[in-house]
């Protein structure tokens, strides 16, 4: 039986409360821009998840190599280095800038993917137009990740909860005015969302930059480095922890965003339906989500106060309050599935294909939890190769492809369209959450026993 610490409870959910806010006001955004997209036409909506099959991976693989700064960050504030912080964090500003110009490069050629898929050409302009405007907000969005992963790493989660509240605050207008055209705006519909997005990046990150400047959480950081250079060095070790985190948060985002671009020649309904279950899910997993991200952020506290036994403590008491957080999602997504899905259409054959999705949705919600907390558990002692090769596996091979024949082909049973590939994801989750549930008990028997050993030998 995995032992419960209350005072790693209260100290893991100080520290997830605002994460989630600020997860869940993010995620708010996206919703507002479907809903209000969707308001426009269900052509709008289904652009939107179009689009987002391509910009979501683009901007969560950013996301998640600059994530590397927050483990880096906690273990130095473990064991009270306060120089290295701003050190780590200027290198990681300039890794953020050249990742963004690297993907804003890539967005001008988004049309390639695009034109190999089989869709309505109104649908397709709408999914470009909306590509074009988001863009310009990769340099300001990368910007915030750092300042943010800064601040998560020594512990202030409510940098990132205000400053979600000024993103949700421009999104709402930006959309109104882009979407619907007002105050001498052209009426973009979904398109319009792009341009929202962009502004509340910058916004969110000029915000961040002001927060950070006359918080007196960072007085301390504000040390200049004894060298303004790039050191190339110690940008690797970011690479070299953040890409396997990387590619992990890309596998599992592409897991989601391709199956629109997989169902698209099914029609706007299907995809409508889909992309409604798909937002849905998105903003439950930002409270267990969150509760991973506040594990990686103890954990590297605890590493870095080499306290091992606290550790195993901290990290099975992050998992059980996951577990218990998944039974109650599952639970009222069951019962408020046919309202949640009236939420974002008034279509009814919409409403009625997202309900049954919502159900399916309820299947995962256990696996989904308990392998976010491995995986970022496992990020927090800076171990992030392994979590790499399991999604890699876990997600494609088994997910997507498990999803592919059930919902495209006769191989198994009559196609199923979206259901298939959410029939996919429960196994593809599954599976994941059993093989990083393994290598952290592993990971933390090894530290133990490290830690023993150095003990001894003092």
């Amino acid at each position: 039986m995995l032992p419960f610490s209350r005072f790693e409870a209260r100290t893991i959910l100080k520290l997830s409360g605002p994460i989630v806010l600020a997860q869940l006001t993010q995620t708010l955004m996206y919703f507002v821009d479907t809903v209000m997209a969707g308001r426009y036409s269900a052509l709008d909506m289904a652009a939107i998840a179009v689009a987002s099959g391509l910009w979501f991976p683009v901007v969560m693989t950013i996301q998640g190599l600059l994530l590397a700064l927050t483990p880096i960050v906690a273990q130095y504030y473990g064991s009270k280095q306060n120089k290295p912080v701003a050190h780590f964090t200027m290198q990681a500003m300039y890794l953020a800038m050249v990742l963004a110009l690297l993907a804003f490069i890539a967005m001008s050629y988004v049309y390639v993917p695009i034109d190999h898929l089989n869709m309505d050409p109104a649908l397709r302009q709408k999914a470009l137009d909306y590509l074009y405007y988001v863009s310009f907000g990769l340099f300001p969005a990368a910007g915030y990740m750092v300042i943010r992963s800064m601040f998560e790493g020594i512990g202030n989660t409510k940098a990132s909860m205000w400053i979600s509240f000024v993103g949700i605050l421009v999104n709402i207008p930006a959309n109104y005015i882009f979407i619907y055209g007002k105050f001498g705006m052209p009426a973009l519909g979904g398109a319009g969302c792009g341009i929202a997005t962009a502004l509340v990046f910058l916004a969110m990150f000029i915000a961040i930059l002001f927060y950070g400047w006359f918080s007196r959480t960072t007085q301390q950081y504000k040390i200049l480095p004894d060298s303004l250079r790039v050191n190339l060095k110690d940008c690797w070790q970011i690479v070299a922890i953040g890409t396997p985190i990387a590619f992990s948060i890309f596998f599992e985002v592409t897991l989601f965003a391709c199956i629109p671009l997989a169902i698209v020649h099914l029609g706007p309904v299907m995809v409508a339906g889909h992309q409604i279950a798909q937002n849905y899910s998105g903003i439950v997993f930002m409270m267990p989500l969150s509760l991973g991200m506040a594990t990686t952020i103890r954990v590297g506290h605890l590493v870095g106060q080499q306290n091992s036994q606290e550790l195993k403590k901290a990290i099975s008491t992050a998992i059980i309050l996951a577990v218990c957080m998944s039974f109650i999602i599952a639970t009222f997504t069951f019962t408020m599935r046919t309202g949640i899905a009236a939420l974002y259409s008034p279509d009814p054959a919409v409403i009625t294909l997202a309900a049954s999705l919502l159900v399916l949705a309820c299947f995962y919600q256990v696996s989904d939890a308990i392998q976010v907390i491995s995986a970022c558990a496992l990020r927090g002692m800076k171990i992030t190769k392994p979590a790499f090769f399991v999604t890699l596996i876990s997600y494609w091979p088994i997910g997507f492809g498990l999803g592919a024949v059930l919902g495209l082909t006769h191989w198994i049973v009559e196609p199923m369209g979206a259901h298939g590939f959410w029939i996919g994801i429960i196994v593809g989750l599954t599976v994941s959450a059993i093989l990083l549930a393994i290598i952290l008990k592993r990971a933390l028997n090894r530290l133990a026993n490290e830690n023993m050993a150095s003990t001894t030998t003092a």
